[in-house]
């Protein structure tokens, strides 16, 4: 008995001690997933991939994609705010996820603020109004009269019902006191084949999904509509330029369920910075059509904080519903 006392005894400060070892074991000591909130081929999922394979280097373990895609990114969202807060599950999503969904359904499956901890924001692009070739205006002045000289004539498409187009698209025409019908499409690849071929005369869609097909001279560029002109697209101007007060763009941002310990958000936090900041990644965002643009938690919970109560309020002025 004293001999199967002693093991028993033995092997419970062997498992006791193993525990506490992997307990105590540094941030991480495993794989890190990545979940994308959208299928495989978009924006966000390139961005998500790169930024993946070169966090993993920083942090010194894989970072494994999760393609968890479905209902406007609240499929993947909600999968990632009822994750562990461990730091082992990240998502990585645009304002889709954080200011768009929570200003059209009142009663998400999780809260934009309280149910993530954000790691930070890696990068942005502004957004643009199109024309088909034809279409006699080419900047936002001509835009503007064109427009508001032919009453209920013109519309405007964008990729979607409640996305980060039309939500600019409405923008735009406040800021301008133009009206245009919202065309919305299933994606961007049908506005843009129905915006080259005439059958729409505008649209609204991302600097970085524009870039590829005004090489086609099918359609121009009216004008962006963040403040700044768009370092992709330096001879493009801005609404603000023309004296519209008009600043909107569209963000991907990487964060953790709520309850992350401090030393691991400071970890994942300094590991994105740092990955964000390498020359190679720069280079593949900026060739993806987008901007580099390190934001750290703190800024980025801000950013969304801000955005909210605009974005509410403009679904409610432009009765934006969710489909």
């Amino acid at each position: 008995m004293k001999t199967r006392t002693l093991l028993a005894c033995a092997f419970a400060a062997t498992a006791a001690l193993a525990s506490t070892a992997w307990a105590e074991a540094p941030f991480p000591s495993r794989p890190v997933t990545l979940v994308i909130p959208f299928p495989p081929g978009g924006a966000t999922d390139v961005v998500g991939r790169l930024i993946g394979k070169t966090l993993g280097d920083k942090l010194g373990q894989p970072v494994i994609v999760d393609n968890r895609a479905g209902a406007g990114t609240i499929i993947g969202a909600t999968y990632t705010a009822k994750a562990a807060p461990d730091g082992y599950t990240l998502l990585i999503s645009s304002g889709t996820t954080f200011t768009v969904n929570p200003a059209l359904q009142p009663k998400l499956s999780y809260d934009p603020l309280k149910s993530f901890e954000p790691i930070g924001l890696v990068a942005r692009t502004g957004l643009i109004l199109l024309a088909n070739k034809d279409v006699p205006a080419s900047t936002p002045k001509q835009y503007v009269e064109l427009v508001k000289a032919n009453p209920d004539k013109y519309s405007y498409g964008s990729f979607g019902t409640g996305t980060t187009a039309q939500f600019t698209g409405e923008l735009m025409l406040r800021a301008t006191g133009t009206k245009m019908v919202h065309v919305p499409y299933k994606g961007s690849a049908p506005a843009m084949t129905d915006l080259m071929g005439g059958q729409i005369p505008f649209s609204v869609d991302t600097v970085s999904a524009a870039i590829p097909q005004l090489k086609s001279g099918k359609i121009k560029a009216i004008a962006v509509t963040t403040a700044k002109r768009s370092a992709l697209l330096p001879n493009v101007p801005t609404f603000a330029e023309s004296g519209f007060d008009l600043d909107a763009d569209t963000w991907i941002a990487v964060v953790a369920p709520h309850g992350l310990p401090p030393a691991v958000k400071a970890r994942l936090e300094k590991a994105l910075q740092d990955t964000v900041a390498d020359p190679e990644v720069r280079e593949k965002l900026i060739g993806a059509g987008l901007e580099p643009g390190w934001q750290n938690g703190a800024a980025t919970a801000s950013l969304i904080e801000k955005e909210l109560p605009l974005m509410r309020a403009i679904a409610l002025r432009a009765n934006i519903r969710a489909e």
